[in-house]
């Protein structure tokens, strides 16, 4: 059920409460999140300049970002900067997506509280500038009192370094409380990932049609459901948002488990002869 704060739905255009109108509230997702791909050949479409499609793709993420706070949802997060986006790509487009960073949460933050949006980051934001932390701590501090969407963004991550930055954790740990390898669990993991109290993506949206995760909550993604879609980020908005979640509630989710049409059980399998071919 959502919870996160009040709905306000007359806010939303009227494309989106129309999409709106057939979700079912005992069925919205707790936690999105989206892979947000495609600002590069969305410039490269239109033959502008590479920053050009970041700046549209951060303006996409203040508008699904209160399209998510209007219907309630709990938590939206998004991958924003990779690690391997640090140290891959040209140092002028990285110190370029710096500024836009920090200008991003310069512009927005008023925006989070009118929208009482609260502001986290996962990843290893310690190797961020140290401009760009104060900013970013700045964003926190001023919305950590806000009570509806959680916003994370994923700044300098990788889901395999949080997985190593979560076994270290562990072992120290381990080291300090003088705990055998018995106590190692999913659970004792799962408190050490950057945002522990974050739950699960019961939603992944990925943008621009690639097939692949991109190293992003590989820890947490283990039964999320997967949305691609064709659409660039920079022209991705929360009525797409909306379709996205609309298809989610048509999922069936099992966890492991068994669904409908799935067969009749046995109920002695022990009675049950194998052919040998």
């Amino acid at each position: 059920m959502v919870s996160a704060g009040t709905l306000r739905i007359e806010d939303l255009t009227a494309e989106e409460r129309a999409v709106y109108a057939t979700l079912k509230p005992e069925r919205m997702p707790q936690n999105v999140a989206i892979i947000m791909d495609g600002n590069g050949r969305w410039a490269g479409h239109r033959s502008l300049k590479r920053f050009l499609g970041h700046q549209q793709g951060a303006n996409s993420v203040q508008l699904v970002t209160e399209t998510a706070a209007r219907i309630g949802l709990p938590w939206l997060t998004l991958y924003a900067f990779s690690l391997e986006n640090n140290l891959r790509r040209p140092r002028a487009e990285v110190n370029f997506l710096m500024r836009l960073l920090t200008t991003y949460l310069d512009s927005n933050v008023q925006r989070m509280m009118d929208n009482n949006i609260r502001m986290r980051y996962i990843g290893r934001t310690h190797e961020l500038p140290a401009e760009v932390q104060k900013k970013m701590l700045w964003a926190e501090e001023a919305t950590a009192g806000n009570t509806g969407t959680t916003l994370i963004l994923a700044l300098n991550y990788s889901g395999r370094s949080e997985m190593v930055d979560a076994f270290r954790g562990l072992t120290a740990e381990m080291k300090e409380k003088h705990l055998s390898a018995e106590c190692i669990s999913e659970e004792a993991i799962h408190r050490h990932l950057y945002a522990a109290d974050m739950p699960d993506p019961d939603l992944l949206i990925r943008t621009s049609g690639e097939m692949r995760l991109s190293n992003f909550l590989l820890w947490q993604i283990a039964y999320t459901e997967i949305f691609v879609t064709e659409r660039l980020w920079p022209d991705f908005r929360g009525i797409h948002l909306l379709e996205a979640i609309a298809d989610f509630q048509h999922r069936e989710r099992r966890f492991g488990g068994l669904g409908v049409g799935c067969g009749e059980v046995e109920e002695d399998p022990g009675q049950i002869k194998i052919a040998v071919s």
